[in-house]
């Protein structure tokens, strides 16, 4: 009964330094109950630059520079590793 208890709040709080430690603004953000996606799963910048390789491949292609569409090709490549849903951890 009361040392399961004990031992389910010692392993909250275990999850929640953890958490603090690895994101502090995410567990800020929880602790006031404005819950946004943790920082793992914001693909804003990933977007950005998505785009940015895929308007370098444009151009590339307009302007027949083999570099450049080679260099927006690469790059698009490189970026959508970015989009890969983050590994669990065996923590």
């Amino acid at each position: 009964g009361t040392d399961m208890l004990h031992s389910d709040d010692s392993r909250l709080a275990t999850i929640a330094s953890r958490l603090e430690a690895d994101d502090p603004e995410f567990a800020r953000a929880m602790s006031q109950g404005r819950p946004y996606r943790p920082r793992e799963y914001d693909r804003r910048g990933t977007w950005a630059v998505l785009a940015l390789m895929l308007a370098l491949l444009a151009v590339g292609i307009v302007i027949a520079h083999g570099v450049l569409i080679a260099t927006a090709l690469v790059g698009a490549g490189a970026t959508c590793h970015h989009f890969d849903r983050p590994k669990g951890d065996d923590r």
